[in-house]
């Protein structure tokens, strides 16, 4: 939820993306500027696109190889 007005949109939080994807996060967490405003940071999302594809892919065949266990027994 937004703090600003309380909306709430799906995503992801940066500062939790850039410990498993560095590269995919720009700025620091709580950072300010000189003057103690917030330095938001960024996240770039077409760069997590490629491990959580693979990830939902090793999931399907972990997934299709205990069906193929329990349909075995």
């Amino acid at each position: 939820a937004w703090k600003a007005d309380g909306s709430r949109v799906d995503g992801f939080l940066a500062h939790e993306a850039q410990e498993v994807v560095p590269e995919s996060v720009t700025g620091e967490k709580d950072e300010v500027d000189e003057e103690g405003n917030p330095v938001y940071q960024g996240i770039d999302q077409a760069k997590l696109v490629p491990l959580l594809t693979a990830a939902l892919q090793d999931a399907v065949k972990r997934i299709e190889t205990l069906e193929a266990q329990l349909e075995g027994n």
